[in-house]
């Protein structure tokens, strides 16, 4: 459906070339001093035109906030939100009254609903996430402010070339019965994820902090581009202050409510929290993250494998997982396929399309985070809540109780 979130809730509507394209949020705690330009600037990252490595399609993306706010201050009611789409050319796509674009959502729409929009892809089309960012910065701003949580996200691979500290298969697999497998996470992206921000990324087009690798990723994405071809790419993010105790197991475990939210935005295809994948190559006595003091007295782990989540809940430290974004698969290349009557014939795409998308997908991938979080946050303050009007537990050992519990 198109309602994310339990209480933070919130539900976009709008195709890639109707009207306007938006959402509606519901649960935004009243008294959040809220601004349009807390909105725009992570709406003016994520708009198409912002280089040659996008599509050229000119939107400003400039948002409207409609309902909920009053002098800059959250009321507590239903944020309504509006962009407009301004440079529609939907006469781009009549190839696709005969033809659904291989690879593309044109041929499962039409066969879920029986009817689908005429171009650009209807719902399917990134333009879905631009109601998606939007939320995600008014519940980042909210998470800023009360708890000092940061969220940022980067391009880690596009093709075969990867950020060279990021956790990404070795080129040579190791012996069988080696177990001296190097740490997932090696020193300098540890302090990548310390200490990345938002600023750092966007210094250069591609949004990967690594000069040299981030040309790299640029002329391999030209060369898409030049042959009228797409190529894919990762997203790493960290969420950063996080409190222990988010997440609602057994179904509900935040891991998986962040990979549910990540596997929902446009041309995604794969989702690794901590360690990942890599993980199942190493012994249990390395990849466990032993328990220590910290020096502020709080409890935390001397590693990080499990990415900040143990049993499906925080545990204090960086979250950090990786997203696989495909190669677009709306391309300009003449391709072999078939007509929707099953006639034989060849496509060729016109329209204005990203040769790859991980540069744009950044700040959807952050509004994602940020709207898993805040839920997250919500409805443990509600049971925190909730348990405070109890007496205090005597009854049990004190190893069952945490100290600070009433």
């Amino acid at each position: 459906m198109s309602t994310f979130g339990t209480l933070f809730r919130v539900t976009t509507y709008g195709e890639s070339h109707c009207a306007s394209v938006g959402a509606i949020i519901d649960g935004c705690p009243p008294g959040l001093p809220l601004e349009p330009q807390d909105v725009q600037t992570q709406l003016s990252r994520r708009r198409p035109g912002q280089s040659n490595l996008t599509t050229p399609r000119d939107e400003k993306d400039l948002v409207h906030l409609q309902s909920g706010i009053e002098h800059g201050i959250t009321l507590g009611t239903p944020i309504g939100l509006l962009v407009r789409n301004e440079d529609q050319r939907p006469r781009d796509y009549s190839e696709t009254d005969l033809y659904p674009r291989p690879s593309h959502a044109d041929w499962t729409y039409l066969e879920k609903y029986g009817v689908k929009a005429s171009s650009g892809g209807g719902r399917s089309s990134a333009r879905e996430t631009i109601g998606r960012v939007a939320a995600g910065a008014i519940a980042e701003k909210y998470l800023k402010a009360v708890y000092g949580i940061e969220i940022v996200a980067f391009v880690s691979s596009v093709g075969k070339i990867h950020l060279p500290t990021s956790v990404c298969p070795p080129l040579l697999a190791p012996a069988e019965d080696n177990d001296d497998v190097e740490d997932a996470l090696s020193p300098e992206f540890v302090k990548l994820l310390k200490t990345i921000t938002r600023e750092e990324v966007d210094k250069n087009i591609i949004r990967c902090p690594h000069p040299e690798t981030a040309e790299r990723m640029t002329q391999r994405i030209l060369r898409a581009k030049d042959a009228l071809d797409s190529i894919g790419g990762t997203v790493t993010c960290v969420i950063r202050g996080v409190p222990s105790g988010l997440g609602e197991p057994v179904f509900d475990k935040l891991e998986a409510k962040l990979a549910h939210a990540m596997l929902s935005i446009p041309a995604t295809k794969g989702f690794e929290v901590g360690s990942g994948f890599r993980g199942t190559e190493v012994p249990g006595s390395k990849h466990n993250d032993s328990f220590i003091r910290k020096a502020d007295g709080s409890m935390g782990t001397k590693t990080n494998w499990s990415g900040g989540i143990q049993g499906g809940i925080s545990n204090g430290e960086d979250i950090y997982f990786r997203i696989g974004f495909k190669s677009p698969a709306t391309i300009s290349q003449a391709q072999d396929t078939a007509q929707y009557d099953g006639t034989a014939g060849t496509l060729a795409a016109r329209g204005r399309h990203d040769p790859c998308v991980v540069p744009r997908a950044v700040p959807i991938v952050e509004a994602m985070a940020s709207l898993v979080i805040m839920d997250q946050v919500l409805i443990q303050n509600a049971r925190k809540s909730s348990a405070a009007l109890l007496p205090a537990i005597t009854t049990l050992p004190p190893t069952m109780v945490k100290p600070t519990a009433n």
